[in-house]
């Protein structure tokens, strides 16, 4: 095993169960003949029941206030180095995860370095990111890397369908998703579905008139503003897709007249804007006049 993996790529493909099943292999005390964990074994089940002296898990941490901080911070990760660095306590391997290890600041990244540059025996670290360039690029090199991608659509189909989605309902959300099953699987949701034709109609009409911005703001923000945002996302980089032959889902057909003809790089940067008013969704900045300046750049975008 290496010392140090980097599990990377988008969100929804499995990284984590990944990240779980390499764990409980290396703490397995009677692998099977395949590799995998045997789950019987005395290691698996104190694995299971989060209690492996040899098993390590960092993310967000508690804040004085009791709150989960929005990164990790180096005392964490020295603290880890200096559990790596002792004797196991079953005789095999020390494991410990890291996720989402895009969360390392600046100064608990260069604490990970030094433990990368200075590997114990016996211990292998586990990095797990959906944003593997928000790595500095010193810990991506010193990691042996995997990074995770989506399935053919056949066979992302094939599982959607196991899990209970009907064929057309996957097709859409497939499309909505831009392929990616894990994410698909929310958006076949029947809520899911209702809530991408409200934003659509929203979209459709800010883009003719018919509606405010303001308007739409003030409701948005009121209602699964997040969500919302992500789908407005999504709908519009369908309608950029549509030029290029890719179907959209039944519900949004708007969308295709509403950004197929708009500016390629104006619509890429209005995407990344919307994630951006996302994540400053959770911040005191008020959320309406966020929405309001995001739905007005729409607007003058699909004009």
């Amino acid at each position: 095993m290496p010392h140090a993996i980097l599990l990377g790529g988008p969100a929804g493909l499995g990284k984590r169960d990944f990240a779980r099943a390499i764990e409980a292999a290396l703490l397995c005390v009677t692998r099977r003949t395949d590799g995998h964990a045997c789950g019987a074994c005395r290691g698996c089940r104190l694995r299971e029941a989060g209690s492996h002296p040899d098993m390590h898990r960092v993310s967000f941490a508690l804040n004085e206030k009791g709150e989960p901080r929005s990164e990790i911070i180096v005392q964490q990760v020295r603290e880890l180095g200096e559990v790596l660095v002792k004797t196991s306590q079953f005789g095999g391997y020390r494991v410990a995860t890291i996720d989402p290890a895009d969360a390392l600041n600046p100064n608990s990244g260069n604490a990970l370095l030094k433990t990368l540059e200075e590997p114990a025996p016996g211990a292998v670290l586990v990095l797990v990111t959906d944003r593997p360039s928000r790595l500095i690029a010193t810990i991506r090199s010193r990691c042996a890397r995997i990074d995770v991608r989506f399935p053919p659509r056949d066979a992302a189909h094939a599982w959607l369908q196991a899990q209970g989605i009907a064929p057309d309902a996957s097709t859409a959300a497939l499309d909505l998703a831009a392929g990616n099953p894990g994410i698909a699987r929310r958006y076949a949701d029947a809520e899911a579905r209702a809530l991408a034709g409200e934003v659509a109609k929203d979209l459709e009409s800010i883009a003719s008139g018919a509606a405010g911005c303001a308007d739409v703001a003030s409701r948005w923000a009121k209602d699964r503003a997040g969500e919302r945002l992500e789908l407005a996302g999504e709908l519009a980089r369908l309608g950029a897709w549509r030029n290029a032959g890719a179907p959209l889902p039944s519900s949004t057909p708007a969308l295709a007249r509403l950004t197929a003809s708009a500016d390629l790089f104006k619509l890429a940067a209005w995407w990344d804007r919307a994630n951006l008013v996302r994540v400053q969704l959770s911040t005191p900045l008020r959320s309406d006049l966020l929405l309001f300046e995001l739905l007005d750049e729409f607007r003058e975008l699909a004009a």
